[in-house]
């Protein structure tokens, strides 16, 4: 379900916060971000997930801008190691990348699994809204796939369960 941990007590480190808020344009982020006890925002201090979930919840409800839009400017302030050219590679640090930005718990995962040579399938079992998420893989594919094509799709796959509908997690469909 989006929005909601999966164990109380997991962490996410500052910086992980602060590339989402960085996105974020228009509005008065800074009380909410007071409202729920983070700000001034520390990069180097673990911020308890749920606190953070209930700030993305109220950053969405404001539409201080889209979460699709957000989870795409993710993976530019993101640093990704110089020798990561593989578009494959790079989908399955997203994985990577999460674990290394949460502790404390049952905080899900990004699982990803590669069908072509073009192909693969994302499953993000996170609390996390999906349209962040859609956001995100779109432009892991878009930094990375190379000339290889000038199509990108990002489909939720409809035929499984999804957070949208109340699962705890949701499955993309990608080609490029």
């Amino acid at each position: 379900m989006e929005y909601q941990a999966f164990d109380p007590n997991v962490e996410i480190i500052g910086a992980a916060v602060k590339s989402f808020m960085n996105s974020l344009v228009g509005g008065d982020v800074i009380s909410i971000l007071k409202k729920y006890e983070i700000y001034p925002l520390e990069e180097d201090k673990w911020y308890n997930q749920q606190t953070v979930l209930n700030v993305y919840k109220k950053v969405a409800e404001k539409n201080y801008m889209n979460l699709v839009a957000i989870g795409m400017k993710i993976p530019d302030q993101a640093v990704w190691p110089p020798d990561l050219t593989d578009i494959h590679a790079a989908l399955t640090s997203i994985g990577v990348a999460y674990s290394m930005n949460h502790r404390g718990g049952e905080i899900g995962e990004y699982l990803y699994e590669k069908t072509g040579e073009c192909s693969g399938v994302m499953v993000c079992r996170n609390p996390y809204p999906s349209d962040f998420d859609y956001g995100l893989i779109y432009r892991v594919i878009q930094k990375f796939r190379g000339a290889t094509s000038n199509t990108l799709l990002v489909k939720l796959d409809d035929s499984k369960p999804t957070r949208k509908n109340g699962a705890d997690s949701c499955t993309y469909q990608l080609s490029w």
